[in-house]
């Protein structure tokens, strides 16, 4: 089996893998290695064509190709060196991975650091278990989505999708440019779960009806699907009997959630949340395996990738260090979710770091809010706060927490953040 080093290796060549990548080039890795199994570099960026992307990072609108473009051209300049059609096979907590290609065949890479950007997946039917048969026409929103996109295929021309996540909202709009009508989303929460910008776009601008506290309870269609009954939800999230309605269509399109994908963080030994379903991560990215460090949508699912980037470059720096032996790993302090707070990344913050620089925050809330404070407090003593005008849970809420706000802190000490409607 063929052996190779490497100051640093990243796992995924999707926006979080290349933003690492280029970061730990420029904080001194001499060797950085990206393995990604799909053919092209970009991850899912390469499938979304429409625009919106990169508004906050170059304050201009891009599409998906073009935003992974800036960073894929920027890789290559920084000496970055890739491996397509690569899957990993294996990844200790000693930071060895084994891994597969058509050219090497299996090698083992020695890496100084590992950063694991390996992006999510979407639930699927099974995951939610609607009855009925299982016939031709159910598809998960982002399949559909490069059908139509990379592979030039229409899923169908009578469509309902469930859910109203944002990559369903877009293929809402999609499709209906593609000539295909779009019979109804429904969302079982009585809330949207998508951006406002994409309801607005998406929906409203092309006429599609939105039924919240609504889900499908069977699929019909024995060789292709031919319509699906939906019923209304009670505060449980059960169908309420007396409600069902039918609608006719041929294509079911599934926006029900993503799932970080994490079957190789779990064979190196990582930590996981079981609120995010990702690592347990520090103020660097580092996961509870020293040396390994995560980002993007392997930590937590994001809402805009200019967020995934900034994330992952804090990834790559680390990574960077942990390979040369500048990290510092001092005295830290835990992260916990207070009251209408789902999660907090990162998990822990080093007490020198924030002594030393600003820390940015990403949480979401559990229910939508309006005028609010959020407050960042330890035993009682309020830190921090920031006022919020208005909180979704679709739309990943990002503090920032200027430096020196933990000073006075001892190691192990917990800091709370809370949504405060007084």
């Amino acid at each position: 089996m063929t052996e190779l080093k490497a100051d640093v290796v990243v796992i995924g060549a999707g926006p979080a893998g290349l933003a690492a990548a280029i970061k730990a080039k420029q904080e001194g890795a001499a060797r950085v290695m990206v393995l990604e199994r799909d053919r092209e570099l970009g991850g899912i960026l390469q499938q979304c064509i429409h625009n919106g992307f990169g508004l906050h990072l170059f304050g201009t609108e891009l599409t998906g190709p073009e935003y992974a473009f800036r960073f894929i051209d920027e890789a290559v300049r920084e000496g970055v060196e890739f491996m397509l059609d690569t899957m990993v096979l294996e990844i200790g907590s000693d930071k060895t991975i084994v891994a597969l290609n058509e050219n090497r065949g299996m090698f083992r890479i020695g890496a100084g650091a590992v950063v694991l950007a390996m992006g999510c997946r979407e639930r699927n039917r099974g995951a939610v278990t609607i009855p009925g048969t299982r016939p031709s026409g159910v598809f998960t929103a982002g399949a559909a989505q490069r059908l139509v996109n990379m592979e030039g295929y229409m899923p169908g021309r009578k469509v309902v999708i469930l859910g109203s996540g944002d990559i369903g909202l877009i293929m809402a709009r999609r499709m209906t440019w593609e000539g295909a009508k779009v019979e109804a989303v429904l969302e079982i929460l009585p809330f949207p779960s998508g951006l406002t910008r994409n309801l607005v776009q998406c929906l409203n601008d092309q006429g599609i009806p939105l039924y919240l506290g609504n889900t499908v309870v069977k699929v019909h269609g024995l060789s292709r699907v031919e319509g699906v009954t939906a019923a209304k939800v009670d505060e449980k999230l059960r169908p309420i009997p007396g409600t069902e309605w039918f609608i006719p269509c041929d294509t079911l399109l599934l926006s029900i959630g993503l799932i970080p994908e994490n079957e190789l963080s779990r064979m190196a030994g990582v930590e996981i949340d079981p609120v995010t379903g990702g690592p347990v991560v520090t103020d660097d990215m580092e996961t509870s395996v020293k040396g390994i460090f995560a980002c993007g949508n392997v930590v937590h699912v994001h809402d805009l990738v200019d967020n995934v980037t900034m994330e992952s470059r804090i990834a790559g720096e680390g990574a960077a260090k942990a390979a040369t032996g500048r990290i510092a790993r001092g005295d830290s302090v835990k992260t916990v979710a207070g009251e209408n707070i789902r999660y907090v990344i990162p998990h822990r913050l080093g007490l020198e770091n924030s002594s030393e620089r600003d820390t940015t925050l990403y949480m979401r809330v559990a229910r939508p809010a309006e005028k609010v404070r959020v407050e960042v407090l330890s035993d009682g003593r309020l830190l921090h706060s920031k006022n919020e005008r208005v909180l979704k849970p679709a739309e990943m809420l990002v503090l920032k927490l200027p430096k020196g706000k933990l000073k006075g802190l001892g190691d192990g000490k917990e800091v709370e953040f809370r949504i405060n409607a007084d």
